[in-house]
């Protein structure tokens, strides 16, 4: 699944449905901004979701995911989840609705706060 084909399509589709979705091109594949917020993103052969960072340890034990790792920093509350972690429909909804809760309840970057 490359960032432009498969997995991109199946995030939009999940997305269709809300109003405040822009997309964008980040992180070497697509950014999806829910109300102003990053929610999740496609990469190569991956799905990067921004979940509460509460529960971050326990999705870990879930098929597929790791926490997100840029510049030798770890990221809570980012997790990647590969294909093996997408495989079925359950799957894919499970981290999607990880992401659009954890948006609802997310502040926003400190650049897009209004001031």
């Amino acid at each position: 699944m490359a960032a432009d084909g498969s997995l991109t399509r199946r995030v939009r589709a999940a997305l269709a449905h809300i109003p405040q979705v822009e997309e964008k091109a980040m992180f070497g594949g697509r950014v999806f901004m829910v109300n102003g917020k990053m929610c999740m993103s496609v990469g190569h052969d991956r799905l990067m979701c921004r979940v509460d960072p509460a529960i971050h340890e326990s999705v870990l034990e879930r098929n597929g995911c790791r926490t997100v790792v840029m510049g030798g920093r770890s990221y809570r509350g980012y997790v990647y989840v590969n294909e093996a972690g997408l495989a079925t429909r359950e799957d894919f909804d499970y981290w999607v609705g990880l992401a659009l809760g954890n948006n609802a309840k997310a502040k926003p970057s400190a650049r897009r706060r209004p001031k």
